[in-house]
C-alpha cells in the first residue's frame, strides 16, 4: 500500500519540508535580513543538491547541459530564485510564513494563466473556476471590514502583501521559462543551474548594494547560520528531491495539488511552533485556496 500511494505520501512531505524551509527562513530573516539568508541558502542549497546529483549521476556539476539549457534555466533561475525569492524572502519577515505562504497558493493559478499566454496551454472554464476560488480563499484571510463601516481593508502589511504577490508571479513565470528550458533533460540538474543562476544575480545585487559586511555578520551568527542550513536542507535538497520522486510515482496534477496544501498544513505548526491565533475564516480562507488549486489541476 506504501508502495501504490509513494507518489502521493512524497507530495505530502514535500508540502511539510515546504513549511520547514519556510518557517527556518522566516526566523533567520529576522535575525540578519533576508538578502543575506537568500545568499547562503543557495551557497547551501547548490552543495546539497550537487552532492546528490553527484550520487545518482555520477556529476557534481551539470556538464551534460546543452547551450538551450543554460540560457533558459539560468533566465528561469533569476526571475524565480533573485527576484521572486528575493521578495519572497521579505514577505516572510513582513507578514510571515503563514500568509506568504497563503498568498503563494495563487502561483499555480499564475503559471495556468501564463502558461495559456505563452505557451498556448489549454486553459477551460473549469481552470478559471479554480482560479476563482483560490483567489476568493486568500481574499477572505488579507481582507476585513474596518469597524462600524462596510469599507474593506487590509488585515495585513501592505508592503509585506504586495511582496508576497510579487515572490509568487516570480515562481510562476520562472516555472513557465523552466518548461521552456528544460525540455528532457534531468529535473535535479535543471534546478541545479537555475540555482547557480540565482546565487550570481545576488552576488550582483549585493555588490551593488554593498551588502557584504551583512553577510559576514549573517556568517557569524550560529543561531541564524542553524535556521538557514535546516531552511535549504528541507526546501532546495529534500523538498526538490522528494517533488521529483512524486512526479516519478503520480500524475503531475495529484502531485501539484498535494504540494500546494501548504497553506493548510502551515498551520499546525503556527499555532504550536509560532503560537499564532488563527481566525477560523483564517483556516476557512487556507481550505478554499487549496481547493481551487485542487479543481485547478484535477
Amino acid at each position: 500500500m506504501i508502495l501504490k500511494n509513494l507518489g502521493e505520501l512524497a507530495a505530502l512531505a514535500t508540502a511539510i519540508c515546504w513549511n520547514i524551509s519556510g518557517i527556518s527562513f522566516e526566523s533567520a530573516g529576522k535575525k540578519v535580513g533576508s538578502l543575506s539568508v537568500n545568499y547562503i541558502r543557495l551557497i547551501l542549497g547548490f552543495l546539497f543538491v550537487g552532492l546528490y546529483s553527484f550520487a545518482t549521476r555520477g556529476l557534481f556539476f551539470p556538464l551534460d547541459a546543452t547551450l538551450h539549457n543554460w540560457i533558459w534555466l539560468s533566465i528561469s533561475g533569476l526571475i524565480g530564485f533573485t527576484l521572486g525569492d528575493l521578495f519572497l524572502f521579505q514577505a516572510y519577515v513582513e507578514v510571515g510564513t503563514r500568509i506568504s505562504m497563503l498568498i503563494m497558493a495563487s502561483s499555480p493559478p499564475l503559471t495556468a494563466l501564463l502558461g495559456f499566454i505563452f505557451l498556448r496551454e489549454r486553459l477551460d472554464l473549469f481552470n478559471v473556476l479554480g482560479m476563482l476560488i483560490t483567489i476568493s480563499g486568500i481574499a477572505i484571510v488579507i481582507l476585513g471590514k474596518e469597524e462600524g463601516e462596510n469599507k474593506l481593508k487590509l488585515n495585513h502589511s501592505k508592503k509585506g502583501l504586495i511582496f508576497a504577490f510579487l515572490g509568487a508571479f516570480g515562481q510562476a513565470l520562472g516555472l513557465i521559462v523552466s518548461k521552456i528550458g528544460m525540455g528532457n533533460y534531468n529535473a535535479l540538474a535543471s534546478t541545479q543551474i537555475r540555482i547557480i543562476a540565482g546565487f550570481v544575480g545576488f552576488t550582483i545585487l549585493i555588490s551593488i548594494l554593498r551588502k557584504f559586511q551583512d553577510l559576514r555578520i549573517a556568517f557569524k551568527d550560529k543561531q541564524a547560520m542553524k535556521s538557514i542550513t535546516i531552511g535549504a536542507l528541507f526546501g532546495p535538497f529534500i523538498g526538490v528531491t522528494l517533488s521529483l520522486v512524486s512526479l516519478q510515482y503520480t500524475t503531475a496534477g495529484i502531485s501539484s495539488t498535494i504540494t500546494s496544501i501548504t497553506p493548510v498544513t502551515i498551520i499546525p505548526f503556527s499555532v504550536f511552533l509560532l503560537k499564532e491565533k488563527i481566525k477560523p475564516k483564517e483556516i476557512l480562507g487556507a481550505v478554499l485556496s487549496v481547493i481551487g488549486v485542487a479543481i485547478l489541476f484535477l
